[in-house]
């Protein structure tokens, strides 16, 4: 079952589709090949940033739908740990080594959110550069999680990277609420400039914090995107409350 609705505090379009758990990386994939070929069609290419964890599901049938269009694709990471490639907490590590991400089936272009030879300040110097020369400082395509406080990236409620209105699209976080502490995270600033956004948000933990946005509740990171479309297994809705 789906339902759409309007929410303005949610951005212009609220998407909310209740399916399966097990549905939800094929329609995830579904969601991002559509938004996706939209961007290359307006200019040639799709600047597509992806988040780690469950996230990540999608990537390899969406890898699968796209083809040829997949080379066509610039891709960054939304976060990352402060921790090399092989460490079990890094996500871009963690997408090569379950098939999310193939080095045989590579994108156009893609910016490691840390690279083993980091430090803070460098990766922030290094994203901030490449971001202006490769994506422009826009996004077309966020693939989203979300946390069951609400978090995106590693933009959490209340910390001071996620209320920030500054200038800056990437931002180091030595003090993250969930560990590990140190992250490397884009902000809402570049965040917001994405014409679509695909939020997959499973499991009882996340219902409360979906209720919240769904509700247009502003302190969630998430209720400042634009079109966004939320995939949950979770029943928020009743036919009733829908107008």
């Amino acid at each position: 079952m789906s339902f759409s609705l309007a929410a303005k505090a949610v951005g212009p379009v609220v998407n909310l589709r209740t399916i399966p758990a097990a549905n939800a990386p094929l329609v995830a994939s579904t969601h991002v090949a559509d938004a996706i070929i939209d961007a290359i069609r307006e200019r040639g290419c799709a600047r597509l940033a992806i988040a780690g964890g469950s996230a990540m599901a999608p990537l390899a049938p969406l890898r699968e739908r796209l083809g040829e269009a997949w080379k066509q694709v610039k891709l960054c990471w939304l976060d990352e740990r402060c921790v090399d490639f092989d460490h079990p907490d890094s996500n871009r590590g963690s997408a090569y080594r379950t098939g999310a991400l193939d080095k045989k089936h590579s994108c156009m272009f893609e910016m490691p959110g840390w690279l083993d030879s980091d430090t803070p300040k460098l990766a922030c110097e290094r994203i901030k550069s490449t971001l202006l020369s490769e994506f422009d400082n826009e996004l077309d395509v966020l693939l989203l999680g979300m946390g069951g406080d609400g978090h995106i990236a590693s933009l959490f409620p209340g910390h001071a990277a996620t209320v920030s209105t500054g200038p800056d699209l990437v931002a180091y976080i030595s003090d993250s609420p969930k560990p590990p502490a140190r992250r490397i995270t884009l902000t809402m600033r570049i965040l917001s400039s994405a014409q679509s956004a695909i939020l997959v948000a499973l499991g009882e933990s996340k219902q409360d914090a979906l209720s919240r946005l769904v509700a247009g509740d502003s302190a969630l990171p998430a209720s400042r995107l634009s079109n966004l479309v939320i995939l949950t297994d979770q029943n928020l809705l009743t036919d009733r409350e829908i107008k």
